[in-house]
């Protein structure tokens, strides 16, 4: 807010004043993030993710259900999970909580040519600590000095949970920014960790553990 004196005319308030400060040096105002989605990127960047977002939603709106999602685009990201497979669960008469998702990772980077007939497809997640093999459709070894490599399209299959083979793959966390920690919201859902999502490997799970290999829904730059 301004404030307004008569010996001195019109000044800042101290939220204001540093809310300008901020801006100065390219740093998300705290005001702003303290309302806004988990992000780590410098102002400009921060305004620039926020009008994807925007567009996102406006051509969800405009042109109907995304053959693919962009999952980096949502708040909380829990409840588009858990729509996707309440989905499932009506239309196959599951209860919802025998449910899990399994995953593929296609080939296609973001686009997909039709809409699943159960799940959904994503796109826009980064690994960090390793790579993705595209050639052999596995986790991969990360290059010398190459720190992330985007994910192609992953495809979320709800399937029960007595159904899911954990052979063969990798748990790999799904963090939304680089920081890898949050809080408990009052949803009961961490403010940052979305998901463990299974991706194939040929090595064990120990060699990805060791080296910190995580996805990220968004990098810091």
């Amino acid at each position: 807010a301004v404030v307004s004196t008569q010996s001195t005319g019109v000044v800042m308030s101290a939220e204001l004043e540093a809310m300008f400060k901020s801006m100065l040096v390219g740093k998300v105002p705290e005001l702003w993030a303290a309302k806004s989605y988990p992000s780590l990127k410098p102002l400009g960047s921060y305004v620039i993710d926020l009008l994807a977002r925007l567009k996102f939603f406006q051509q969800w709106i405009s042109k109907g259900i995304p053959k693919v999602f962009w999952l980096s685009g949502f708040y909380f990201t829990q409840s588009f999970l858990t729509g996707a497979t309440q989905n499932f669960a009506r239309k196959y008469q599951i209860p919802i909580d025998h449910l899990t998702f399994d995953f593929q990772v296609m080939e296609s980077e973001e686009t997909m040519e039709a809409k699943p007939d159960d799940g959904v497809y994503v796109y826009g997640l980064f690994i960090e600590g390793a790579v993705w093999d595209r050639e052999n459709m596995q986790m991969g070894e990360a290059a010398p000095k190459i720190l992330y490599d985007t994910i192609p399209v992953v495809w979320l299959k709800p399937v029960e949970k007595k159904d899911l083979s954990k052979e063969g793959v990798y748990e790999a966390p799904v963090y939304k920014t680089s920081e890898r920690r949050g809080t408990l919201s009052t949803t009961g859902h961490s403010t940052n960790f979305v998901m463990f999502m299974l991706l194939k490997s040929d090595l064990p799970q120990e060699h990805w553990i060791n080296r910190g290999v995580a996805l990220l829904t968004q990098l810091d730059d």
